[in-house]
């Protein structure tokens, strides 16, 4: 507050004032706030004709609160029935937003006579959007002209509430660019200095003018103890000095504590300011400030500040002081850090980097580069099978296909696919023979047919006829043969032992079928191989007698062991890519397995380390595309 503007607000509003005076007094008023607002009603109230006036506002739990009533009442809100009646009005009139006017009853008043008293209501609008508060007045009068006189002269007057807070916010404007000023020069003073010394020397002396300080002390942490640095024209010092040594022991008190120590203490004081005491004792008496200086929020350095002991700082002082240490103690820092020879640069370097390894602080991300650290030497140093991996198919050793043995039409069928048979034992069909027995016996008749003629010719000496129905005879008896082979091929019976993989007829019984017509085919399953395809990028690892194990996509959770039998030289083209063709021994045999079954076979080639393994493809489609 200023000094014309405590004698305003220290004088009393005089009745006998006119009205222009007391509308000057209060423009000029930067006294309390409490304060003001009585004086505010006092004035509304004389220049309205009012005789009560009071500011209210809702609380933060809904109830209303009386800033100030004028005239000023001890007994408090609840003692005036005009203030109860406001009170309970305050909610609606906030909500409308509006000046309200409303009949003020007393309890002498007759029973349908006007009011002698009105309550004139004004909402204090915010700033902002919405509503702060309220201006009640009490208004006796029942003239209409005179009620809407009085509500514009208070509703013209409330605006000099919102003159004094525009006063006071300048006010406050004013005095924060003073104190960004005052630590904005203490900021130059340091970054004209190009080396640290002078950059802290600097700091203190400037502090120490601006501050009105005795002395002024750097000092920065240094391993676990408080190392001083600079002090206020003082160019050289020791720390065997006594002065030093119990500066830098206020100093330690401050930054074990990371508090700021002020002493003497206040009342409620909960730090510790034992050394800042000792500090203040032996080398004064003084009044002591210690105000810790951090850098990304770790106190790396405390500033010590002494004065007389009859001179205190108070919070106006301590506000810019600490503007000032912010602004300064980024740039100090780092000039401390690199105005230093290289080994000290290399230890604190070490020191920060395991202090950041081993600390307590950044866990997950220490858990992600222990899990990347691990799966580095994982890759590096692990070893994994490395296997050639290709198709497979099925297929037996030995397979028997079984045709027509001629044309003819199928009887029966008494095995289907899957069915066991047993070699010259099993019959697999059978074709219909009525036909061809029929033949027979029309060929049999012939060849009795031609004996009789030869035998006729040969009685009447009929030598060349004899030798031509014998000719017919044996003709006859060779389609005989023929038809009695046929006959007896009709059963088609299993040429080996195996089981059937081909041939369901059931359906086609009575159908025609021609000689040479597959119609069953039979093979050991217990003689079956695969045959890979293995791609070309990986066949260069394969050989003979290399071991490996398969497993078909009907039964991808069953693994067959095999072994590499022959690798065909000569590359197919299958699906536009280079495949080569192995043939495999498998060593156990499963009774799920068929021929013609396909699935994913892999040859164990040796072991390697996973990093090459996993990186093998990209880097040999590199080394093509890169022709590295």
């Amino acid at each position: 507050m200023s000094a014309d503007g405590s004698q305003i607000g220290q004088q009393q509003f005089d009745d006998n004032m006119s009205a222009t005076d007391l509308i000057d007094r209060l423009i000029q008023f930067d006294g309390p706030v409490g304060e003001f607002l009585v004086h505010l009603l006092a004035v509304q109230c004389r220049l309205a004709d009012a005789v009560n006036g009071a500011i209210l506002r809702p609380g933060p739990d809904g109830r209303i609160e009386a800033l100030a009533v004028y005239p000023p009442q001890a007994d408090g809100l609840s003692e005036s029935a005009w203030l109860a009646h406001a009170a309970g009005s305050t909610g609606q009139v906030i909500s409308s937003g509006a000046t309200t006017v409303k009949p003020l009853h007393g309890q002498d008043d007759l029973y349908g006579q006007p009011a002698r008293q009105n309550l004139v209501m004004i909402p204090l609008k915010a700033s902002t959007e919405g509503v702060r508060g309220l201006a009640v007045f009490v208004v006796e009068t029942a003239e209409k002209v005179a009620l809407a006189a009085s509500r514009e002269r208070l509703e013209l007057t409330v605006s000099l509430l919102s003159l004094y807070e525009m006063r006071l916010t300048l006010q406050h404007r004013q005095v924060d660019l003073t104190r960004l000023r005052k630590a904005t020069e203490v900021l130059v003073a340091v970054n004209a200095q190009d080396r640290f010394t002078g950059a802290a020397m600097a700091f203190c002396n400037e502090l120490a003018a601006r501050w009105r300080c005795e002395r002024v002390s750097l000092g920065f942490l240094k391993g676990r103890y408080v190392h001083l640095k600079a002090m206020s024209h003082t160019e050289k010092f020791s720390r065997k000095m006594k002065v030093v040594q119990d500066i830098e022991s206020a100093m330690e008190e401050c930054l074990d504590q990371d508090v700021e120590v002020f002493y003497p203490p206040a009342t409620d004081a909960q730090y510790v300011s034992r050394a800042a005491g000792e500090l203040s004792k032996r080398h004064g008496p003084t009044a002591i400030v210690s105000l810790p200086l951090r850098k990304a929020g770790e106190p790396v350095a405390v500033l010590t500040a002494e004065r007389p002991s009859d001179n205190s700082m108070i919070l106006d002082e301590i506000e810019p002081l600490r503007l000032a240490c912010e602004l300064c103690t980024a740039r100090m820092v780092d000039m401390h850090e690199q105005d230093r020879w290289f080994g000290a640069k290399a230890a604190a370097s070490a020191r920060k980097g395991l202090a950041v390894l081993i600390g307590p602080k950044h866990t997950w991300l220490k858990v992600a580069a222990m899990v990347v650290f691990a799966a580095i030497v994982f890759l590096v140093f692990a070893k994994g099978d490395y296997r050639a991996e290709g198709t497979f198919v099925l297929e037996a050793t030995q397979q028997q296909v079984i045709s027509a043995p001629f044309d003819g039409f199928l009887k029966s069928v008494s095995v289907i696919p899957d069915d066991t048979v047993t070699a010259g034992e099993t019959v697999l069909a059978e074709l219909y023979t009525s036909k061809l027995r029929l033949q027979l016996a029309v060929a049999k008749a012939e060849h009795l047919t031609s004996l009789k003629q030869a035998a006729a010719a040969m009685r009447d000496g009929k030598t060349a006829q004899a030798q031509v129905a014998r000719a017919e005879a044996d003709k006859v008896t060779a389609q005989i043969r023929l038809l009695e082979y046929r006959i007896g091929k009709a059963r088609i019976v299993s040429p080996m032992t195996g089981t059937v993989i081909s041939g369901d007829l059931r359906r086609q019984i009575g159908a025609p079928v021609k000689t040479g017509n597959v119609l069953f085919e039979v093979a050991p399953l217990e003689s079956l191989r695969a045959e890979l395809s293995v791609p070309e990028d990986e066949i260069a690892e394969v050989s003979e007698r290399q071991r490996g194990e398969l497993s078909a996509a009907a039964y991808p959770d069953r693994r067959v062991q095999f072994i590499v039998e022959h690798i065909n030289p000569v590359a197919e083209v299958v699906n536009q890519q280079n495949i080569f063709r192995v043939r495999v021994r498998l060593l156990e045999t499963k009774p799920w397995m068929r021929p013609g079954m396909e699935g994913i076979a892999k040859i164990r080639i040796d072991r390697r380390r996973y990093a090459w393994l996993w990186s093998r493809k990209i880097i040999n489609w590199a080394r093509m595309k890169l022709w590295l």
